[in-house]
């Protein structure tokens, strides 16, 4: 008996819809900012820049190709997570709370929250995890 390993599709759309919401949230301001910047920015502040701005772009062709762009939420479950850990917790237990902090938390949690509900993590797992330490030999 063969079963479809592939997530339904209404799960599927559900990832388009959170592509397409990454690429309307983020696009418009970084893609102004690559091409018409309103300053020179920072080393830093450009390398911020061009990765939002690189990450909405893919986020186009994740609504087109939703399982093979599962990574990139991947990547904004994993940095959205370590900045909470490395930066929003160190800065809470040091009492240096402030707006801005508070404002990058309150964008921070709910993309973690939303990746653990989105991802189907029964396909990552076969597809990225299952056979992460099993080496094939490569065919000719």
């Amino acid at each position: 008996m063969t079963t479809n390993l592939t997530p339904p599709l209404w799960r599927q759309h559900v990832l388009r819809v959170l592509f397409l919401l990454i690429l309307v949230g983020l696009g418009p301001d970084y893609w102004v900012e690559v091409f018409a910047p309103a300053n020179v920015p920072s080393p830093m502040s450009g390398v911020t820049i061009s990765f939002y701005a690189a990450f909405s772009f893919l986020c186009l062709l994740g609504i087109r190709h939703p399982l093979k762009f599962i990574p990139l939420l991947l990547i904004q479950l994993v940095y959205k997570s370590a900045w909470i850990v490395g930066t929003y917790l160190p800065a809470k237990s040091a009492g240096l709370l402030d707006d801005n902090y508070e404002s990058w938390f309150w964008s921070m949690a709910p993309g973690i929250v939303i990746d653990l509900v989105v991802i189907p993590w029964g396909y990552v797992y076969r597809e990225y995890l299952k056979d992460f330490f099993v080496w094939k030999k490569a065919t000719a």
